[in-house]
């Protein structure tokens, strides 16, 4: 019997922005470079990823996610430019990002971490940089070169905008078909 989730927290996004982010991947994907794109039923805002979580410890999770977003306003996020971590001239990371409204998400990352840290969960030594994961690239090759210049003709893409009224935490199984997620509990948003 299973005995842990590998869990995560994220923001759903709207079923527009879903669509036009599929619309983003059909002109990038012009390109030879070896991406796994992701399926548009599966894209969100990852808060945080927790990794392997014991189930006996999930309703302390999502309390920890629920007082954490409790303590922020709903807001607008828009998904208003392309890019690519590291960075474009190399890919590894596609994604769709946003501008002003960056604040906001970063405001709610930081208040479900610090409840999340009490719990065990380290912060990441990174700096949280909110975006829309739309495709990993495999490997280079010499369609890397296609896939750059697309992506800087796509850098202004407007994708639209979610209204960001609740997180939830997932269970994500991976499976040779792509990840499947599940909800094991929502949040909404107060402020």
């Amino acid at each position: 019997m299973k005995q842990s989730s590998r869990t995560f927290v994220a923001v759903e996004i709207d079923e527009a922005v879903r669509r036009r982010a599929a619309e983003l991947i059909k002109l990038l994907s012009q390109g030879t470079s070896d991406v796994r794109w992701v399926e548009p039923h599966n894209m969100h805002l990852t808060l945080k990823f927790l990794g392997e979580v014991p189930l006996g410890e999930i309703p302390r999770v999502c309390e920890a996610v629920r007082r954490g977003a409790e303590e922020v306003a709903p807001f607008s996020f828009a998904f208003i430019r392309a890019g690519a971590f590291p960075h474009p001239g190399r890919p590894r990371t596609l994604w769709l990002g946003s501008g002003d409204e960056e604040q906001s998400a970063t405001t709610l990352y930081k208040a479900v971490d610090q409840r999340l840290r009490k719990l065990g969960f380290r912060s990441e030594n990174r700096k949280f940089v909110p975006h829309l994961t739309i495709g990993r690239v495999r490997r280079g090759g010499p369609g890397l070169a296609t896939l750059s210049r697309l992506l800087s003709e796509h850098a202004q893409f407007d994708a639209g905008t979610t209204a960001v009224r609740e997180v939830t935490v997932f269970s994500s199984e991976l499976s040779s078909d792509g990840p499947a997620y599940t909800p094991l509990g929502r949040a909404e948003l107060g402020g």
